[in-house]
């Protein structure tokens, strides 16, 4: 496509180092395929299927099925943002290539996996709607939700669960680096998944006991035993919580709109020991500073779960309704931040 823009731009309003007006709108406008690249890329599997050595584009169209010209074409855009090294006719992988593998333990793969699901690109298809309505965009799609669609579709759910694992796994270490656990005796992790955080937070503190919550489906899939971890299966709108001395939401608060988060902080007040301790991990948006990577994460809950990403007013607002402090943000060297708060008397 030729770029035809044929207006002057006065030279002294124009910084080497930024994109003119028109790239802007055209890198953003077309953002969108070089994502879908990478979503295809990962569920075929290409980058298992490159080796230590550079490969042709041919010889991986053999190993994943797939034609030989449409994927030589897709790597070489994937290869110009640094996913795999175009030499010539042959790819090799990179740092960010690695990540696409299957057995890499840092792997990423499942995550554009994720992101490729219809129910995904469907949803984002429609954020019109929910740009003119405010509600989630997914209900065009699918009426009861995200949830209710990953019940009627195990694989997928699989999937889904192995990204949000991934996912945490690039974080947790920050989250250990930034926050002391050592005073804590009992350490819940409420809507906690596969207890990837849990188990690690018990790993740095060797005198502490864990609690895994999530719903009955989530710990009747758990694959792991742990003799310092108890799990428990219950919904936390209805059911009562484990009683701890600090209660972990690592990126669950944001699925939810502000009433509902109310009420799942008033019940971890109901649950904890007297001045108990509530740490919120979740990517917290700065109030005024450009923030890409939180800002994309709001539009993923505005058009997906009905939730939000929040700012520190947003979430002291939420904090005080629920008869918690104040809550202290903390940085961590990842992009996700602690909000620490302690409960108060009822």
């Amino acid at each position: 496509m030729t770029d035809v823009a044929t207006y002057r731009l006065d030279p002294s309003h124009i910084h080497m180092s930024e994109p003119r007006p028109h790239e802007i709108i055209w890198t953003l406008t077309n953002a969108e395929i070089a994502s879908r690249c990478l979503h295809v890329v990962a569920e075929l599997g290409v980058a298992d299927a490159v080796g230590d050595e550079s490969v042709t584009a041919a010889a991986l169209a053999s190993t994943c099925g797939v034609n030989a010209d449409a994927l030589h074409r897709v790597l070489c855009l994937m290869a110009d943002y640094g996913v795999f090294r175009r030499e010539g006719e042959r790819f090799s992988h990179t740092a960010a290539s690695q990540l696409l593998r299957t057995g890499h333990p840092m792997s990423m793969r499942a995550f554009p996996r994720m992101m490729g699901q219809s129910v995904f690109c469907d949803t984002f298809g429609q954020l019109g709607y929910s740009v003119r309505t405010g509600s989630p965009a997914i209900h065009t799609v699918e009426p009861e939700g995200l949830w209710s669609y990953y019940q009627s579709r195990p694989e997928e759910a699989q999937v889904f669960g192995e990204a949000m694992t991934a996912k945490a796994a690039a974080d947790i270490a920050s989250v250990l680096d930034a926050y002391d656990f050592e005073r804590f005796g009992v350490v819940a992790d409420i809507g906690g998944g596969r207890g990837h955080l849990l188990r690690a937070v018990l790993d740095a503190t060797p005198n502490a006991e864990g609690v895994l919550f999530d719903l009955p489906e989530v710990i009747d899939r758990i694959d792991f035993s742990h003799h310092r971890i108890a799990t428990q299966a219950g919904d936390f709108f209805t059911d009562a919580l484990p009683a701890a001395d600090a209660y972990l939401l690592m990126e669950v608060l944001h699925d939810w709109p502000d009433d509902q988060v109310v009420k799942i902080l008033q019940a971890i007040r109901q649950a904890a020991s007297p001045g108990g301790t509530v740490l919120v991990i979740e990517n917290v948006l700065p109030d005024r500073d450009p923030d890409p990577r939180g800002h994309t994460l709001d539009v993923i809950m505005l058009a997906v779960t009905g939730g939000r990403e929040r700012t520190p007013s947003q979430l002291a607002t939420l904090f005080d309704q629920a008869g918690l402090d104040e809550p202290t943000i903390i940085n961590t060297v990842g992009p996700l931040r602690i909000a620490a708060a302690q409960t108060r008397g009822i």
